[in-house]
């Protein structure tokens, strides 16, 4: 039994303190030492040195860098990439306009992501029109259906998507099915183990459970993903919950999701299959999952993936060049908005060289320290002209970018650390006007539920306010 008073004792407590100074020291020439970004390595400084032993096991939970050189090495990637390479290949042109064509060629080059014509691309605002529409696609699937999700709730939409899911394993089509272990970890495993008994292959990503979980909780698969038949997919910021049709408790739930058909559905299938030997160990290359597919619509795309295992931020990098080259707009929506520096400035710097850029917010988050923190960054952005939407309708978990009529993007990705850093993303960016246009119908429309914020009004801000968002500010890289 511990002796309380023991420790109490002078020289305990000196014993205590210089233990604890080493171990703290230790730490931050270990964060220090990570080479991280520079506004990264104070916060955790920060957290260490003011936080006595909390500091110590946040750092333990969420601050150690585990990255790896790549969840497939490049043999298996190459093999796996065969057939949507010669897709990509076989294709005689590509329409996409000069001042796209770096960002197509950079993701093409840091990403292995290929620009695909001839999609068709349809647009869902609300989870009824796009769960009415996935579950439509789900019951003609004739073939294999791969779907990817972080949430996959034990709720009246989860369990009617996975009993869709059985009855078509029994029909004899291959489904395989990967969930988040964190974004799913109230979520009992008698959910899972129905669709296991009825045949479908079911993986987690990567499993939280002591002793390992303190290396793994940063890293989670965020990507919302499914492959019908290889020529059609949905992709976008709808997870599959309850929530996302019914809303919450202040108003409705606002969000963007896609369905593609055509080439560019070989993107999603390289994605899923890339994911699904990280979590299987089994490498599926088989031409029967990419099949030869003509032309459905007139958009181009291109399926971007970022995560915490390469040498590069590519979504993040691909979204500050895309900013930078805009010259008339950008519009953006994100729940969250924790940028980096380069983001940012980019923003910054658009917006004083004369460029709209428009930024909308949820009035109200999910999460008050991250919305705190949030706002923390509004006084930044108002003084350089960028213009601020608060959404007041409901909760904003839309992640749509739309630039000068010609570019879009629809995705996992939020403007945060988390997602440019420590999360597995993924991004469908298209190069056309129609899709383009109709995507900055649905900002402008958003905007009609919208506050806009003006810098003269945000200074007058109670004084509460502003110190908790400054504090909050320096741990923005940990949220």
């Amino acid at each position: 039994m511990i002796d309380w008073g023991m420790l109490m004792h002078p020289t305990a407590r000196i014993i205590y303190d210089v233990v604890y100074f080493v171990v703290v020291s230790t730490m931050i020439i270990k964060v220090i030492m990570n080479n991280r970004n520079p506004v990264k390595t104070i916060a955790w400084i920060l957290v260490l040195t003011f936080l006595p032993i909390l500091g110590i096991l946040f750092y333990i939970l969420f601050g150690r860098n585990q990255r790896r050189e790549r969840i497939i090495n490049k043999k298996s990637l190459n093999s796996l990439l065969k057939k949507p390479r010669a897709e990509y290949l076989a294709q005689t042109t590509v329409k996409v306009n000069d001042e796209e064509r770096r960002l197509s060629e950079f993701f093409k080059s840091a990403n292995q992501a290929f620009p695909y014509e001839g999609n068709k691309i349809d647009i869902f605002t609300d989870g009824y029109s796009m769960m009415g529409a996935l579950i439509r696609a789900l019951s003609k699937a004739e073939k294999h259906i791969h779907l990817e999700f972080y949430i996959f709730e034990d709720d009246p939409i989860g369990r009617l998507i996975r009993d869709v899911l059985i009855d078509k394993a029994k029909q004899g089509v291959e489904v395989r099915v990967i969930y988040d272990d964190v974004g799913c970890w109230s979520v009992p495993n008698a959910f899972f183990d129905e669709m296991l008994k009825s045949g479908i292959e079911v993986r987690s990503f990567l499993k939280v459970r002591y002793p390992r979980f303190t290396s793994r909780v940063n890293y989670r698969n965020h990507r919302k993903i499914v492959v019908i038949d290889g020529e059609l997919g949905f992709i976008g910021g709808m997870n599959i919950a309850n929530r996302y049709l019914k809303g919450v408790s202040w108003g409705v739930w606002r969000d963007t999701h896609l369905q593609i058909r055509g080439k560019a559905v070989h993107g999603l299938q390289t994605v899923f299959l890339v994911d699904w030997y990280f979590v299987e160990r089994t490498l599926i290359t088989s031409s029967h999952y990419f099949p030869k597919l003509g032309n459905y619509g007139e958009a181009t795309a291109q399926v971007v993936t970022s995560e915490p295992v390469g040498p590069w931020c590519e979504i993040m990098q691909g979204l500050v060049m895309a900013i930078s080259k805009s010259r008339k707009y950008f519009y953006m929506q994100t729940p969250y908005f924790l940028p980096t520096e380069t983001i940012l400035e980019a923003l910054q710097t658009a917006a004083l060289a004369g460029v709209d850029i428009r930024l909308m917010l949820p009035l109200r988050g999910d999460n008050r320290i991250t919305q705190a923190a949030s706002c923390s960054y509004i006084g930044d952005l108002l003084r350089a002209g960028v213009k601020v939407y608060f959404y007041r309708k409901g909760f904003l978990h839309s992640k749509l970018m739309v630039s000068d009529d010609t570019l879009s993007t629809v995705g996992s990705t939020n403007l945060d650390f988390r997602s440019f850093e420590q999360n597995f993303e993924v991004n469908a960016f298209m190069y056309d006007k129609e899709t383009a246009l109709r995507m900055k119908e649905i900002f402008l429309s958003d905007q009609k539920e919208c506050s806009r914020i003006y810098l003269k009004h945000w200074k007058q801000r109670h004084w509460t306010y502003k110190v908790s968002e400054a504090v909050l500010k320096l741990l923005a890289p940990l949220l």
